[in-house]
């Protein structure tokens, strides 16, 4: 696991690249990339920008960065308050494992916290109610995954309102804050969202540092 803590969206994309490519070549083991952005919107494969609510230029008037990327889904939305995953992991062809796995993990930490979260067949993602909680879109490049999910624990959801979040019509979206109705610090969560992806890729947590790479 490495925490990158606030990071640029284009800085942390760069750098996945980087990592993704150390773990193809057996230069590092698998990773979990843990990390928030500033406000951006990213557009995925499936995007085709008919959900997103304003031209592009308004919402880099308004403060938000705006990536097209190559990671599965549709438009979403990261910000602080967000924990953002990527884990660059060995998947080969078993995508849709990977995708089940990643939100059994996710899951469990809601589990942690008291809370019924489920997936939802036929596209990636943790909700409660009727209210998504975690989205979820990755990429794979000769056999090992990149990008990732996103958590909302205290995000700002207004900031959802300005897309239509995955391309879901008539879904809303909630935090781990707005369902607890209390504070939850960031370094909780993180610690937990570890120990459950240890749990359920039968990994052993280690806190990787960037002058380990072998670049």
């Amino acid at each position: 696991m490495e925490d990158l803590g606030l990071i640029p969206y284009g800085e942390a994309w760069a750098y996945q690249k980087e990592v993704h490519r150390q773990v193809v070549e057996g230069k590092r083991p698998p990773t979990l990339l843990l990390l928030e952005h500033p406000r951006v919107i990213t557009l995925g494969r499936k995007a085709t920008g008919e959900n997103l609510l304003f031209p592009e230029s308004w919402y880099r008037e308004q403060g938000f960065e705006l990536y097209w990327v190559e990671r599965g889904g549709d438009v979403t939305y990261h910000g602080p308050g967000q924990l953002v995953g990527y884990p660059i992991f060995p998947v080969d062809r078993e995508v849709r494992r990977f995708l089940r796995q990643i939100e059994e993990a996710i899951v469990r930490v809601a589990a942690d916290y008291g809370l019924e979260a489920y997936p939802t067949p036929g596209y990636a993602g943790v909700w409660v109610g009727e209210d998504k909680l975690c989205a979820i879109g990755v990429a794979v490049k000769e056999g090992v995954s990149f990008h990732g999910f996103a958590l909302n624990v205290s995000t700002d959801l207004n900031d959802f309102s300005v897309i239509v979040p995955c391309g879901l019509k008539g879904k809303g979206v909630t935090s781990l804050e707005r369902l607890l109705g209390r504070k939850v610090p960031m370094a909780e969560v993180k610690a937990r969202v570890v120990e459950a992806f240890a749990q359920v890729f039968g990994m052993k947590p280690r806190l990787w540092r960037k002058d380990e790479a072998q670049v």
